[in-house]
């Protein structure tokens, strides 16, 4: 299935309603989707570089609007909506995981490394902050700006060397993943280390 829905998502970019693609896959994909809209965001963006910023805003706004979705998915209909589709992507072991693990400072965090590096994946970060009551107003700021970080550096760097960004990013997306998700957790660490904090952890 995810072979198939990858093919379709990435035919997406070539259609004329591909911006209102963009848009529904990037709103999607923070609730239950399992395809990154990134997948139909840089095509788009290469086929079009003077929309590349215009993409990327239009992908931030929708990401974060399906965020608000998955975090009221979190907090009002955890067990009616958000387990069956945990369930059926596979994901609510990883969830329940996280669920015991962590607390809303550490999801907080998790905010950010999932909006800049799609760790852990969107939408499990997204229902996971509406289960634990974090901020709404934190949450939506945070989604803006990880989310628009991740769109906006993909714009920059497709506008100015195009093509080999593309194949870097399709080839090796886990040293972009990796290394955005380093850089915040590294940052993490070492504030709870100055400031005497306790372990995020609590397992």
């Amino acid at each position: 299935m995810t072979k198939s829905l990858y093919d379709w998502t990435l035919s997406l970019a070539a259609r004329r309603s591909a911006e209102a693609w963009l848009a529904i896959i990037a709103f999607i994909e923070s609730s239950f989707f399992l395809i990154p809209a990134d997948l139909i965001y840089v095509p788009m963006a290469l086929a079009s570089p003077r929309r590349a910023y215009r993409y990327a805003l239009t992908a931030t706004i929708a990401s974060t609007l399906g965020g608000v979705a998955g975090y009221f998915l979190g907090l009002y209909a955890y067990q009616l909506i958000a387990v069956p589709l945990l369930e059926f992507y596979g994901g609510l072991d990883e969830f329940e995981t996280l669920r015991r693990c962590v607390g809303r400072e550490t999801t907080m965090v998790l905010l950010l490394t999932s909006g800049l590096s799609h760790l852990p994946p969107i939408k499990i970060v997204t229902i996971l902050s509406g289960v634990v009551e974090v901020g709404l107003l934190f949450f939506i700021l945070a989604c803006l700006i990880a989310r628009g970080a991740r769109f906006f550096a993909l714009a920059f760097a497709l506008r100015r060397w195009g093509t080999p960004i593309r194949a870097f990013v399709e080839q090796r997306p886990w040293v972009l993943a990796g290394a955005a998700a380093l850089f915040v957790i590294v940052l993490y660490l070492g504030l709870r280390v100055l400031t005497g904090s306790q372990s995020p952890l609590a397992c």
